[in-house]
């Protein structure tokens, strides 16, 4: 069967058609993307404004003609921290329904953590022994851990990139001590979940997944041994954070000339750099390989487990 993962986040409406079985791998057909940084659209008081409303309806109308186009059996339709947590989130909640003409899957962030949990453990496998993982979107990071497919700990904290660029990073490019600012802040809000994983035994594999830690690692990382281009990169703590003050003093118009940073991440990857190496560096962790799967993986892994175990698996 064909399913469609409509995954409404804080930096985009992205629709990823896919060819599904119980047992099987999930196979790509088609991927729809519509940029929108809603973070840009909130109120002083963490309302999207109307503006920014009537933009998201837009880019999710978008994407339910492409997966009616695409013929899906089932469109999975999920929202992540920005719809979340805005002060309007229900009405915004509501509109979003009326455009898809369905229920909205609302993902408090412990449930993302899992989810993108699950895609990692399924692409690395079960020899990958115990797993950390670090997911670092607009609005929130999450971080999770295990030996299994449910994750022993999982926690979400508000260090998205959009989030801490309007809140930390106003300036173009930002100061030194703006920078420095959100490096204390991000140390700061990670203190009170570090113990839930210090207490984990070390990780076979440190995993990071989402487009701004892939765009840092073609930036900064390095192919693993035994792989060529893209297909596994590092991304080393050391590396990353040599990066940042040059990343820093770059005006957003010119990062997009550096490799891996694609116009739609310039104006955030900053605040990404920040926020990851900061968590690395409370976690002790010297470099991460990176996931090419992530949360729209997990939806469709955990939509095939159900219709295995619901007595429906196709035939």
């Amino acid at each position: 069967m064909r399913l469609g993962v409509l995954d409404i986040g804080s930096n985009t409406v992205h629709l990823l058609a896919a060819d599904v079985r119980p047992g099987g791998r999930p196979l790509a057909k088609t991927s729809d993307r519509t940029v929108l940084r809603l973070m840009r659209y909130l109120t002083p008081d963490g309302a999207i404004t109307e503006e920014g409303v009537l933009a998201l309806i837009a880019a999710v109308t978008q994407a339910r003609a492409v997966a009616e186009a695409e013929r899906v059996d089932a469109l999975l339709a999920t929202a992540t921290s920005a719809v979340r947590e805005a002060r309007n989130g229900e009405d915004v909640i509501a509109r979003i329904e009326a455009a898809l003409g369905q229920p909205l899957q609302v993902l408090d962030g412990e449930t993302e953590a899992e989810l993108t949990f699950l895609a990692v453990r399924r692409w690395f496998g079960w020899s990958a022994g115990q797993l950390l993982l670090l997911d670092i979107g607009g609005g929130s990071l999450e971080i999770a851990a295990g030996a299994e497919e449910v994750p022993a700990a999982a926690a979400s904290v508000p260090l998205g990139a959009g989030r801490m660029t309007v809140e930390f990073l106003p300036n173009d490019p930002p100061g030194e001590d703006d920078v420095e600012r959100l490096r204390e802040h991000a140390a700061a809000t990670l203190a009170p979940i570090l113990p839930r994983f210090a207490a984990l035994p070390k990780p076979d594999h440190v995993v990071g997944s989402s487009k701004a830690i892939r765009s840092l690692a073609r930036l900064v990382g390095y192919p693993a041994p035994g792989w060529s281009g893209s297909d596994r990169m590092l991304l080393p703590r050391t590396a990353l954070g040599s990066w940042i003050p040059r990343l820093a003093r770059l005006p957003a118009s010119a990062r997009q000339e550096l490799p891996g940073i694609t116009p739609d991440r310039t104006f955030q990857i900053v605040a990404a750099a920040v926020s990851l190496h900061t968590t690395m560096r409370a976690l002790d962790l010297d470099e991460l390989e990176v996931s090419p799967w992530a949360l729209r993986e997990g939806v469709l892994l955990r939509y095939i487990e159900q219709l295995t175990w619901g007595g429906v698996a196709e035939r």
